[in-house]
């Protein structure tokens, strides 16, 4: 319970996939929330896809629009990701004090909790986020700082805590499909006896992990933006069930390969930050 390490570890291992994957998240961004009727500036259906739409930020706005927003990014990592992996943690070892005994039900369960609070922490960060990343090189942000306090005098503080209803859901979805298929399949990898504790499971664990969180809630995140930015916010599982019910369930997967190639890498470079931070203490 007094274990430090999973906290800094999280953070750190988070603030690292972060920068390494970045540019992909904010393509997947302008992806999700072009077509939007929310925003004058976001009606065009400018992105044919994930290639392109990185190609045409690049070529139009320049490379430092695909690290617009990267500042509350990585703050929200230092928060988000030292908050999740640290409750992860120690709430199983207070549930479950040998992990030979760790049940999937017991991990779920600590994911979910984990990400709710987690989420809920840092969602001042994410909204401020995924403005930054909407607009890119046209933001009227001045920094970080200038961004929150805009955002907390037009809207107040319900402002900086928009959509934070669909965000705790995604993550609570999020953490509680991923952090499990990690530990789970990481546990059988080495079981079976084909490789050990190494870098190749850690790499095969991460990965079916971020296949699996992209898998679970890409519904979530179709809706996501929307509700941020709506006035009236409302449920990310409502949105989800409205969407599929105008356009059919394939709408929901609509951004299934950008997310997977956002989760995907994601995961791959924090477990295998996580676990070489593990090893050296």
């Amino acid at each position: 319970m007094n274990d430090w390490r999973p906290f800094l570890y999280g953070g750190l291992a988070s603030i690292t996939a972060e920068c390494g994957t970045f540019p992909i998240d904010t393509t997947k961004t302008r992806l999700q929330i072009q077509g939007q009727v929310i925003d004058a500036r976001l009606r065009d259906l400018k992105y044919r896809g994930m290639l392109h739409a990185f190609l045409r930020i690049f070529r139009e706005e320049g490379a430092h629009a695909l690290y617009s927003g990267l500042g509350p990014a990585l703050l929200r990592q230092a928060t988000y990701g030292t908050i999740k992996i640290g409750v992860y943690h120690t709430l199983k070892r207070s549930l479950i004090s040998d992990p030979a005994n760790e049940t999937l039900a017991i991990n779920v369960f600590c994911g979910v909790v984990a990400g709710i609070t987690s989420s809920s922490i840092a969602n001042p960060t994410d909204v401020l986020k995924v403005r930054m990343q909407a607009r890119g090189s046209h933001a009227s942000y001045d920094n970080m700082f200038c961004s929150f306090v805009k955002i907390y005098q037009q809207e107040g503080v319900a402002g900086l805590w928009r959509g934070v209803g669909p965000t705790a859901q995604r993550a609570a979805i999020v953490s509680g499909v991923e952090l499990p298929a990690y530990d789970v399949v990481k546990k059988h990898i080495i079981l079976s006896g084909y490789f050990g504790d190494t870098k190749e499971t850690h790499f095969l664990a991460s990965f079916l992990a971020g296949f699996a969180g992209a898998l679970a809630s890409n519904p979530v995140d179709v809706c996501k933006p929307e509700c941020r930015e709506k006035r009236n916010e409302f449920s990310a599982m409502y949105a989800a069930a409205r969407v599929g019910k105008m356009e059919g369930i394939m709408a929901l997967y609509k951004v299934f390969i950008p997310n997977w190639l956002r989760l995907g890498p994601w995961n791959i470079f924090f477990f295998m930050t996580y676990e070489q931070l593990k090893a050296m203490y």
